[in-house]
Formats: C-alpha cells, sequence, structure tokens
C-alpha cells in the first residue's frame, strides 16, 4: 500500500452465496472483457448446466481459456473455480425449488399506469434483492465499526447521490454523531482537507468515476480519515481511495428507467444498513439522541387546538 494508491480490497471477504451470483454478473460484467463476459453471462443463464463442467468445458462452451474462466471465478468472488461451481449447484437448486426468474419488461411510453406500477416495484425489488445478496458483510461491518467512533463525518455525493448522502447525515445527526453531506464539490474538498485519523469520508457515486465525489474523498484518504465508497463499480476510481467498499446493483437502465432512479434504490438501502448499524453500535447514546430528536419535533406535529 502507499501513500497515495491502495488495494481495493482490505478486508479478507468471504464467497458470495449462490443468491448473488446473477447479481454479481449483472453488477461487474460492463467491467469485464469480452471474454469475460462471455463466461459470466454463461453461469448466470445456465447455473445447473454450468455446475456441471470441468474448467476445461466451460472454456470450451463460451470459446474462452481455461484462464479466463478461473480469472472470471475470481472476479465474481470466489477463490476458484472449483467454488464457482458449488455457488452454482446452490443456485441451481434455488432456482428449481420455485424461485422466480429475474426477468421483467421494460417500461413502454403507452404502458397503463397500473402497469408502470407493476414493473418499477418488482424492478425495485430485484434490485435491493440482488444488492443484500451482493453486500459485503465485512466490509459492510468495518465501515459501521469507523462510523461508530468517528469524530466528524463527511458526505460526499452529486446529483441523485448527493440526495442519498443527505439522507444518510439527517440520519447519523439525529443520534449524535456529527455529519455534513456535501454536494458542492468546492466545499467538498475544503472540508476533507479538515480530516484526519478518527474521521470518516463517504462518497456515494454509481458509476464510480465521478471526479467531483472522487476528488474529496482521494482528499481524504491523504489526510489519513477512514473513506468508504458506495458504488455500483467496485473496480472504478473512486475505490483506489477506499479502504472499505460497499457494491450497490441497479435495475436494467431504459430510456424511461436512467440509472439515477435504479441506482438510488440500491444505495438508500445500503445508507439504512449503515444506520441500523450504527445505530446498533452505539445504542446506549444513540437511542437516547433520536429520542430527544423526536420530542423537540414532537410540537410540530400535534395538531394545534382553537383557531
Amino acid at each position: 500500500m502507499t501513500n497515495n494508491v491502495k488495494e481495493i480490497f482490505t478486508t479478507v471477504s468471504a464467497p458470495p452465496a449462490p443468491a448473488a451470483l446473477s447479481a454479481k454478473v449483472r453488477t461487474l460484467a460492463p467491467s469485464m472483457t469480452r471474454s469475460m463476459q462471455l463466461v459470466a453471462e454463461a453461469v448466470a443463464g445456465d447455473p445447473a448446466g454450468c455446475a456441471a463442467l470441468t474448467v476445461t468445458g466451460l472454456a470450451e462452451l463460451t470459446g474462452t481459456s481455461e484462464a479466463t474462466v478461473v480469472r472470471t471465478a475470481r472476479i465474481l468472488g470466489y477463490p476458484g473455480y472449483r467454488d464457482l461451481r458449488l455457488a452454482l449447484a446452490g443456485l441451481a437448486a434455488q432456482q428449481q425449488s420455485g424461485r422466480a426468474p429475474s426477468v421483467t419488461a421494460d417500461i413502454a411510453v403507452d404502458d397503463p399506469i397500473a402497469d408502470v406500477v407493476s414493473k418499477l416495484a418488482y424492478d425495485e425489488q430485484q434490485t435491493l434483492a440482488d444488492t443484500a445478496a451482493a453486500l459485503d458483510t465485512v466490509q459492510l461491518g468495518a465501515a459501521v465499526s469507523a462510523l461508530s467512533t468517528a469524530r466528524r463525518i463527511d458526505i460526499y455525493g452529486v446529483g441523485a447521490s448527493s440526495l442519498v448522502g443527505q439522507d444518510l447525515a439527517q440520519k447519523l445527526l439525529r443520534i449524535g454523531l456529527i455529519a455534513h453531506a456535501h454536494a458542492d464539490p468546492h466545499l467538498a474538498v475544503t472540508n476533507a482537507v479538515q480530516l484526519r485519523s478518527g474521521d470518516v469520508a463517504i462518497a456515494i457515486t454509481h458509476s464510480g468515476a465521478t471526479g467531483d465525489v472522487i476528488e474529496p474523498l482521494h482528499t481524504a484518504f491523504e489526510h489519513g480519515a477512514t473513506t468508504i465508497a458506495i458504488t455500483g463499480r467496485p473496480d472504478g476510481r473512486v475505490s483506489q481511495y477506499a479502504d472499505h467498499i460497499l457494491t450497490t446493483s441497479t435495475a436494467r437502465e431504459s430510456e424511461l428507467r436512467p440509472a439515477a432512479m435504479s441506482s438510488r434504490t440500491s444505495q438508500l438501502l445500503v445508507v439504512d444498513c449503515l444506520f441500523i448499524g450504527v445505530m446498533q453500535r452505539t445504542y446506549d447514546k444513540a437511542a437516547p439522541a433520536l429520542s430527544a430528536s423526536y420530542e423537540a419535533l414532537a410540537h410540530r406535529h400535534t395538531p394545534r387546538t382553537g383557531r
């Protein structure tokens, strides 16, 4: 590890559960080489068939090499091809038990509003399930630990991600932590300069390549703060400066469902997981702080009498 760039994964993680495999493929395939994509698409599309193949057989089926198959397995989070085959067998068993397929139709311009509701609900349920299945709980636990003892927390995000950052900041403030969400990139950097060891900086970027988010995270990293990335691209540039990486999944994008919509759902789930984790770790202090905030606002929610 150097002062400028660190290894992407700093904590040893367990292989993904079988249910996470399809989510991993959807999340990581865009950043893979074409040959790796062929392997990933094959195992996600026919887990039962691929589970029966040796590494040589899968390489022949996909027109790739044994080395490519092994590299793909490792990118998907498995130590080797044997571990991937076990996950494929587990996924095949789950599918045979009657689980609904992860397929949905795009929203069309002339869809009735009832169909829009159904399709959006299905897509968001699938996005949440994919994110939960693929979320690395070891990384999540480490992030929760850092937040629970942080002197100060800075959160960076732009566009739709800034709204998610504001949501996390206000949650943490209500349980007594000092947290600020910065949507202005200039303010984000000038605040990041003030961070030190014992502070935490969180970057939220679906693409993993948003410069206005990466710059303050890099600055915070350089000044010794613990850094966290919430991203849909764990191999993206933001990960170079993240001590802990929390990967999100998204629904398939379309003209009527842009990335900002599909990524927000999974980001909010990760934010809620962080908040509940911190609440659990700091309950003796967090619970009274939350109660005090409710009491301070109670008069604003009580119906007025008289006039």
